[in-house]
Parts: C-alpha cells; structure tokens; sequence
C-alpha cells in the first residue's frame, strides 16, 4: 500500500507547505481534515490560513520560525474553522523544515485530536500554547502593522483586521475630540450611518466614550446588564446592536487624552487582568498610530497648500496651443522640494502685442538644490523675481542672468549660518544652511512664429516631439546654474516649433528616478512620446509620471538602483496647428560656435535621431559622416560658428534628407588633389563619393555647403 493510503486509514493527511512560492500541497486526507473537499489540491498560503483560527496562526507562525531556525519539529495543536467562523474540529501538526539556501519547505502531518470536543473550543478559548505566548506574538504583530500604517484610514484598516488572542471583537469605534463634542473618527462591525447618533455627541452625555475622554479612566461592561445598570440614558442606542460586553479604553498621547476606542463583543467577556492589559496595549499604540497618521496628513495638506499657491494655473485662454503640466513631490517629510513651473504672459513689442491674439509667452522650469522647506521658499523667491524680470521685458539671458544675481545675494546673506554642529560649512548645508543654486529653463514663445528662444542654466535640455512621431532632444547653449557666479553669462539658442509639434521641458527628476540616468532615463521618455497617439497632452503627461511612480514603474527600474528619488515637474505645449497637419518636414537646426566644438558630437546625434527610421543604414552613417566633416571644416577653416540646418521632407515616390552647413566666410572650400595636405580636405570628396546631390553657394555674407541623400523605399506611409 502507499504511504498515504496507510496514513489516510489512521485520519493522518500529508502536506507541503513550500515558502518561496508561498503554494501549500494537501493529500486528499488533509484536504479533508481543513475542511475541503477530499481529494489533492494546491492553495495559496492565505487560502490555507483563512481554514485555522487566527488566534492559533499567530502562535504557528512563531513555532513553525523557530523550527526552522533550529531545524527542530514543530509541533502544535489547531482549530479548524469553518465559512461561518465556527471551530468544527482540533488536529494536530507535525512538520518538519528542509532548508535550502534562504529558502525552506515544511513537509508534515495533519491529524484530527479527540480534546477538545468540536465546537467546545470557542473563540475565546486558546489551543496553541499557553495564553500569555499568544498574547505576545499578538501584540508584536499589532504593532509592527500599527508602526507601518501612514494613514487614518489605514490605521483603522489595521485596527479593524487586529484578530485578539482568544477574545476578538466584532465591533470597534475610534471617538475624537472636536471641542467639547465627541466625533467618531471611524468604525468597523457596524453599517455605515449608524455612528449617527454618537456623532457630534456633548462630552457631557452619560455615554461611555464621553465618560472615558472625561476621565482619561477605562471602562469595562461584561454584560448588557451592566451597561443597561451604569448609563441608562444611552442604553438604547447601544441595545440595537445585540453585543454582549464592551470595553471602551482611553487613546492617550504624551499624556493627554485624545479620545477614545472601544472593543464590542458578540460573546460575553470577563475582562480578566490579562485580557485588559492587551486592550490597554492596543490603544496605547492604536493612539500612537493615529498621532503619527494625523500628523503625516496635516503635513501633507500642508504641502499640497504651499504648492498649489505656488504654481501656476494653466488655464485655456491662449489662442494657438495647448499646455499641460505636472508635479510630483517625492521628497521626505512635509513633502516639499524645489521644483517649479510657470507660464507668464509676456508685454508687447519684438514681434508681440499686449492684447488678444498672437503674442509672446514666457515657460520656465527649475530646480532649487534640496528638498526641504527652504527649499520651496527659495523656489517662491526665485520664481517670483523670475515673473519680474520677464514681465519688465528682458530677453531670456539677461532675465536668466538677473535671477543669478538675485539667488547669489540671497545665498550671500546665508554665508554666516551655523548649521547643527555650530561650524557654518559643510554641518551648515547638511542641517539646511548654506548656498543653494538652482538650475533653470528660460523659453520665449513667439505664438505667431513659433520662434522659441531659449537660455538655459545647467538644466536638462528641451525635447521636441514632431507631427509624425519623431522626437528629437534639442541641444542649447547654457551657463552655470543659478546663484553660483554673480556674472554669468547665458547663451541664447533658437529654435523653430511648427504648428502641431509639442516641446517638452521638465527636471532631472522626471528622467533620474527609478534608477535611471540622465541618459536612459531620456531614453524612457523619448520611447513614451513616441508612442503617444492624438494630440491629448493630459494624457501625455499623466503617462510620462506614471512611467516614474505609476504601478508599473517598479518594473521598469534603470541600471543604479540605489539613486535617490527626486521631485518631478514636467511642462508640454503645443502649437494648434490652423489645417490638418499631414506632410510637414521633420527639421532640426542649430548651431555650433567656435569655442564649442564638443557640440560636433551632438550634431551628429541630432541627425541620427532625425534619422531614426530611415530604412538604410549605409546612407544613415554617411551623412552623419559628412555632417561631422562640414561642421569641422567650418570650425578649423573660418572664424565664425556653423549654422546646421537638416530637413527630412517626402517626395512623390521617397524621402529626401537635405542639410546645409552655413557660415560667415566668403572663401569657397576646393576639393585638394590626393597627397597634398591628406589630413584635410576631404570633406568635398567624401559628398562627391557619399551624396546624391551636393554643392556650395554663396549666400551675401558667407556661404552655404549642402547635400542631399534620397531613399528609394522608405517606410510605409513616411510621407503623411
């Protein structure tokens, strides 16, 4: 016979409980003793749990710890527990640990127990061990879930699942103060609507709780005689409700009473001295989790408040684009930090008018150093001197430029701060003194031409996302960030947004969190705006910070799993464009000055991402090729900067790639003859060999060198 038919004859089951997986395997035996149909099966640990008392869970998961600490037996005795909550049989369980590497499984026996008889072992009758272990294990699985609950909500959550050692109630309340009336914070065992009567209740009232926040003193009723007997007059509200013994026990807080909880039973309780001293130990840390819940929230409300009277609303009003915006403070405590956004209306002139229509506006987004509550007042500061300087009508770099000056000065009158450890320096920054700086993104829109000028102070560059999909992160010149140098210069950078692209500007925090870094953090987001359909920016937005702190995000984490999270501000407009946008060239430009010929590198990236499904990979690598040689000839050869301009525009039958090189000099480049000079003057022979069409031309002050490369079978549907 087999091993189980043998144990099945003497009503002994077998089973596997495997504790990576969390899966327990019963034989048909076991199966049965839990209640369960008679035949194998493979449950989840909470499906198997939800079959004992919970009183006895919390003794079994000590036994079964130590057993697997000591790789002893574990032995203990449960009562099975039918749908409707009543003990139906005791079986004992003998199990012993097979660990391997951190992870163990149990392999045991189950076998049903004479004593006690079945339904004889109420709920307030413990089996597993003696009483005062249970009680322990209780309270120390009370107050780790008490300790971890952020929330009132999620305290009363973890009040109401608290199953007591022997004598769990059925009904619980948790009464406040709110001057001197009683309020009911929560409540569980009851309908919603029937904490109406005991809402807004005086403190006067001959009512139990009223009596406990009164007093700061305990009370025990262990019989509806003896609640009836001590207050009379709120009897009847109580009666309803058919329990048997109540205890209503002080919420107490660094010594004053905050209000009070209370424990109703279905069954009669006697209160031992025992039993009053887990009640007095849960509400004491049943007050210290709502202390700490009410504080978290009051403080959350807090930031909320600072931070909504500190950014801007974007409403409609703009004719010509759309605009959304996003943040998302990840910081610690008051959940403050120094990230901003802002739209400002700018004066007429340069191109604008002050009235209705077309005209000019301002974006801006930045990042104070920190993430605390200086932080955020700096940020406030810093804003609204920003608001000032654009609203006086300066240009991007000398509004950039004013703002440094403004955040050294207020750095300045820091200098003499002396942090925690009294030494100003490196204590002072750590306990919040100290200078800050603060990286900033200036952009003027031009709402007519779309012409937008940019200066930037060591913040992450703009994105732009065109009509068909392609997105391209466009590189701009900038300075140092905000409040290092007084006299910081700020480059400008143009660039050009046609009717139905989107620019994106947001914080380091949208690309570096999750583990990720400037670059694959770029990455992530450049995949999300690719994929994006329609023209919904809220959409869009929503979907870049869930990407971050959405339920997925954890899935998705970058390379450094450690970096620490940081705040998220995330800016998108839009151009409207005035027809159906279907046809329209993706078109990069910029330009590389003479002192910056690092930004070769990025020259050839912009190509490449204009370029990013262009279906031959030869033609792809010459023109970055030949970009790289134009712009270097430029560099090497005159005395000015190289304009860059590339367009990907589709013909009849293909796309065409056109880019032009252009700059100040009037001398005309010459192809050299082979051996004369080899390591320079290849540029015009590498597009004579590489190029479809080429040429020079001269343009007023300077010329223009150019090629053009054609696909003969782009991607279906490349040309609308």
């Amino acid at each position: 016979m087999r091993t189980e038919d043998v144990l099945a004859a003497i009503a002994t089951g077998l089973w596997r409980w495997d504790n990576a997986s969390g899966i327990v395997s019963l034989d048909a035996e076991a199966a049965r003793l839990l209640g369960l149909p008679a035949e194998p099966v493979r449950l989840s640990e909470a499906a198997v749990r939800s079959r004992f008392h919970p009183v006895d869970w919390n003794e079994i998961d000590g036994v079964v710890n130590l057993a697997v600490a000591e790789g002893t037996l574990a032995e203990a005795r449960l009562r099975i527990m039918d749908e409707r909550g009543r003990v139906v049989r005791t079986v004992r369980s003998r199990s012993k640990p097979l660990i391997d590497g951190g992870d163990y499984q149990l392999v045991g026996t189950l076998q049903e127990v004479a004593e006690p008889q079945p339904g004889t072992a109420g709920p307030h009758t413990p089996i597993t061990g003696d009483w005062r272990r249970s009680r322990e294990a209780f309270l120390l699985d009370a107050g780790r879930a008490l300790a971890e609950a952020r929330s009132t909500a999620e305290v009363l959550r973890v009040a109401a699942s608290l199953s007591m050692p022997g004598f769990s109630p059925d009904g619980l309340a948790v009464f406040g103060m709110s001057g001197e009336r009683l309020t009911v914070i929560g409540h569980h065992g009851q309908r919603d609507g029937d904490e109406g009567p005991f809402t807004s209740m005086s403190l006067a009232t001959d009512y139990p709780a009223a009596e406990v926040v009164r007093t700061g003193r305990a009370i025990y009723l262990p019989s509806p005689e003896e609640y009836r007997r001590r207050f009379p007059m709120t009897w009847p509200l109580a009666e309803p409700f058919e329990r048997q013994s109540w205890a209503f026990v002080p919420l107490v807080v660094a010594g004053r009473t905050m209000g009070a909880w209370m424990a109703a039973f279905k069954h009669q309780v006697a209160f031992t001295p025992d039993e009053r001293s887990v009640l007095t130990t849960v509400a004491r840390m049943l007050a210290q989790a709502l202390a700490r819940a009410g504080v978290a929230e009051s403080e959350r409300e807090l930031s909320l408040g600072l931070q909504r009277t500190m950014m801007p609303v974007l409403g409609p009003g703009i004719p010509g684009i759309r605009v959304a915006a996003r943040y998302v403070p990840t910081g610690g405590g008051l959940q403050v930090g120094g990230d901003w956004y802002d739209m400002i209306r700018l004066p007429g002139g340069r191109g604008g008018s002050a009235g209705g229509g077309a005209g000019r506006i301002a974006l801006v987004i930045g990042d104070v150093q920190g993430h605390d509550v200086r932080a955020a007042a700096l940020m406030g500061q810093l804003r609204i001197a920003l608001r000032a300087y654009a609203s006086e009508g300066h240009r991007p770099d000398a509004v950039l430029s004013r703002a440094s000056r403004f955040l050294y000065g207020v750095n300045d009158g820091h200098d003499g701060y002396d942090g925690a450890d009294g030494s100003g320096g490196a204590g002072a920054e750590a306990a919040g003194g100290g200078p800050r700086f603060a990286t900033c993104l200036y952009l003027e829109v031009d709402l007519e031409t779309g012409t937008v000028d940019i200066a930037r102070a060591g913040h992450p560059d703009p994105a732009v996302r065109m009509v068909d999909g392609t997105v391209l992160l466009r590189p701009t010149a900038g300075g140092l960030p905000l409040g290092i140098d007084p006299d910081t210069d700020y480059p400008t950078t143009r660039l050009t947004l046609d009717p139905g692209e989107t620019l994106m500007i947001c914080t380091d925090g949208l690309l570096e969190t999750g583990g990720h870094d400037l670059d694959s953090g770029w990455e992530r987001a450049k995949r999300l705006l690719e994929q994006h359909r329609g023209d919904d920016l809220e959409e869009l937005a929503d979907t870049l910070v869930d990407a971050v702190h959405g339920p997925g995000s954890h899935h998705t984490t970058g390379p450094l799993a450690d970096r620490r999270e940081d705040d998220i501000a995330v800016l998108l407009l839009s151009r409207r464009p005035a027809t159906a946008v279907r046809e329209t060239p993706r078109r990069t430009l910029m330009t590389i000055a003479q002192a910056e010929p690092e930004r070769i590198a990025e020259a050839r990236e912009q190509v490449r991402q204009l370029l990013h499904d262009w279906t031959d990979g030869d033609q792809l690598d010459a023109a970055v090729l030949m970009v790289s040689e134009m712009v270097t000839n430029v560099l090497v050869h005159t005395d000015g900067d190289a304009l860059l301009i590339a367009e990907v525009a589709c013909g009849e039958k293909a796309r065409r790639l056109r880019v032009e090189v252009s700059d100040a000099s009037d001398e005309l480049p010459h192809k050299r003859h082979p051996g004369e000079m080899a390591s320079s003057g290849r540029g015009l022979v590498l597009m004579e060999m590489l190029a479809d069409a080429w040429g020079v031309e001269p343009r007023g002050e300077g010329k223009t060198i150019w090629f053009e490369l054609t696909e003969p079978t782009g991607p279906e549907g490349c040309c609308g």
